[in-house]
């Protein structure tokens, strides 16, 4: 009898020990990785089951959340397999850190084929009678036209380098005016002198290795 009465309030301390430990506070940290590469898994989802609570990974996939002994939490992420993790009971210590491991969720879907014809006789047929007024060699010769490549040449903009020097210049130019009006350059002697060894050295001349916009 004394035996009985001797297990039975080991017993009943038993239950109030674990009642009270199932509420011990436990400060989870970690992260999440994928797990074919390990590579971080960031902005992962992670919530208590049961509660509203929860964190989400940061841009290294690591967490930090409050949560009790005997807890389960479910992780989720887009395109990633749902899975949890329950907080181990016989946690010691008010911490406890953790590598949570996540599989992709991938969807093979079937082969479909999209074709313009409701069957494949219909295409034979419309393929058969296909008549192409020009062949290969003349539509490339077309889309090699000096006159459609230079007209497109014209359309396109200037790089990057060719702008910056551009408005580098015109940086300087103000600079040097301070902000005024451009001096005019019609009574210097010096860009007289330019301009007329310019023309004597034929500059202002048509030259046939520029390739000019054709007229309209």
């Amino acid at each position: 009898m004394k035996n009985f009465v001797l297990l039975f309030f080991v017993f009943c301390s038993l239950i109030g020990f674990a009642q009270v430990d199932n509420h011990k506070v436990v400060h989870i940290s970690g992260a999440v990785v994928e797990g074919d590469s390990l590579k971080a898994l960031p902005f992962a989802h992670l919530t208590i089951k049961g509660n509203n609570m929860g964190t989400v990974t940061d841009a290294y996939g690591f967490f930090s959340l409050i949560a009790h002994i005997g807890d389960t939490i479910e992780f989720s992420s887009i395109g990633f397999h749902k899975n949890q993790f329950i907080v181990p009971t016989q946690i010691q210590e008010n911490s406890y850190s953790l590598i949570h491991v996540m599989l992709k969720d991938t969807i093979l879907l079937k082969e479909f084929s999209l074709f313009p014809w409701p069957t494949i006789e219909e295409f034979s047929t419309a393929f058969i009678n296909l008549e192409l007024s020009k062949d290969d060699k003349q539509r490339a010769e077309e889309n090699l036209n000096k006159h459609k490549l230079m007209a497109a040449a014209g359309s396109v903009p200037l790089e990057g380098s060719t702008t910056y020097k551009y408005e580098l210049q015109n940086r300087y130019t103000r600079m040097y005016l301070a902000d005024g009006f451009p001096s005019l350059r019609f009574l210097d002697p010096i860009a007289w002198s330019q301009f007329i060894k310019a023309w004597q050295n034929g500059d202002f001349k048509k030259k046939d290795n520029i390739k000019y916009l054709p007229k309209e």
